[in-house]
C-alpha cells in the first residue's frame, strides 16, 4: 500500500483529498475513489503535483470537470489532478481570450458574449472544461474548437511548458495532438471576431433551446455515448433498432435522445458497460454498424 502523503507533505496545494468517491466528480455520478485527487489553483501546483507523480512512478490521471468519463466502480489507483475550478482565469484581449484550463466551456461563453465576439456560440452549452473540450477537440452544431483556437499551453512529457500554434495542434475528429501525446493543457488563447450583441445572444439561445429541448439534461449521463459512425446518426440507429428506453438496472437509453445513457439512479460502470454491450450488438447485428463510444472510460480493476 502506496502512503501517499510521504509524497506530498511539505508541497503546498490548495485542495488534496485523500480516498475521493469519483461519483461526486463525474456528470454520470458514477465511480469508485481516487487514492488521492489534487485540485490545483495555480499553474505551479499543477506542475508540482505532475512532477512529484512522474518522478517517484506515481500513476496519475488528469481530468477537467468529469462531462465525459466513466469511471469503474473500483476508482482509480494513484493520483487525480482535476483541473476545474480555481485554475479558470478568463482574460480579454481585443479580439483574442486567454483562458486557463479548468474554465468551463460555458463561463468562457458569457464572457465572449459580453465582449460582443462571435465565434464560440457552438461551444456555450458543451458541459466540459476548456483543457478538455481541446483534448478532444470538441464541437456541436457544425463548429468545434479548432475553428476558434490561436494557440495553446501545454506541459509535456520532460516536463516542459510548450507553446503550440493550431496546426501544430493536429486537431481531428474528437482528437488532438494532446490526446495522442500525452500532453497537458495549461492555457488556450481562443481567436474571436467582433460582433452584434444582440445577433450573438439570440444565436446561442437558439442553441440552448436546441440542446434543452432534444437532449436528456436533466438525468446524469456522461453526454454522448457514441461518436458519429460515418454517414449515420448513433442516436437514430439505436432508436430504430427499437431500444429507446431500454433500462438494465438504473442505467438506460434515454427516452428523449437515444443517443445519450442516463443514470436513473443509482447505477454503476458495470451496468453501463453492459447496456452499452447490447446497443453495440443490437445495432451491428441490424445495421452492419460498429458504434464506437464517445465517453472515456477509466479506472482500475
Amino acid at each position: 500500500m502506496i502512503n501517499y502523503s510521504e509524497y506530498f507533505s511539505g508541497k503546498e496545494f490548495r485542495d488534496i483529498r485523500f480516498d475521493e468517491p469519483l461519483k461526486l466528480h463525474t456528470s454520470f455520478k458514477i465511480g469508485g475513489p481516487a487514492d488521492v485527487m489534487i485540485i490545483p489553483s495555480t499553474e505551479d501546483e499543477l506542475i508540482d503535483a505532475v512532477k512529484i507523480c512522474r518522478k517517484n512512478d506515481l500513476k496519475y490521471f488528469v481530468m477537467g470537470n468529469g462531462s465525459n468519463l466513466l469511471v469503474k466502480d473500483t476508482g482509480i489507483r494513484g493520483v487525480v489532478i482535476k483541473i476545474n475550478e480555481g485554475f479558470d482565469a478568463v482574460k480579454v484581449e481585443g479580439e483574442r481570450i486567454v483562458v486557463q484550463a479548468g474554465a468551463l466551456l460555458t463561463a468562457v461563453s458569457k464572457v465572449a458574449l459580453r465582449n460582443s465576439l462571435q465565434g464560440m456560440e457552438f461551444a456555450s452549452g458543451i458541459p466540459g472544461t476548456i483543457g478538455g473540450a481541446i483534448t478532444m477537440n470538441a464541437g456541436a452544431y457544425g463548429g468545434e474548437m479548432k475553428d476558434i483556437v490561436s494557440s495553446v499551453r501545454v506541459l509535456n512529457t520532460d516536463n516542459r511548458v510548450l507553446q503550440l500554434s493550431n496546426q501544430e495542434m493536429d486537431f481531428a475528429y474528437r482528437n488532438s495532438r494532446v490526446k495522442e501525446h500525452d500532453l497537458i493543457v495549461l492555457s488556450v488563447e481562443l481567436e474571436l471576431s467582433k460582433g452584434d450583441y444582440e445577433e450573438i445572444d439570440g444565436k446561442i439561445r437558439e442553441l440552448t433551446y436546441q440542446r434543452t429541448s432534444k437532449q436528456p439534461l436533466e438525468l446524469p449521463s456522461g453526454g454522448s455515448t457514441f461518436k458519429r459512425p460515418e454517414g449515420y446518426f448513433a442516436g437514430k440507429l439505436i432508436d430504430d433498432s427499437g431500444l429507446r428506453g431500454l433500462r438494465h438496472g438504473d442505467a438506460q437509453v434515454s427516452q428523449k435522445h437515444c443517443g445519450f445513457v442516463v443514470n436513473r439512479g443509482e447505477t454503476t460502470y458495470k451496468e453501463v458497460m453492459e447496456l452499452v454491450g447490447v446497443i453495440q450488438k443490437t445495432v451491428l447485428d441490424r445495421f452492419g454498424v460498429e458504434l464506437e463510444m464517445e465517453i472515456k472510460r477509466v479506472g482500475d480493476d
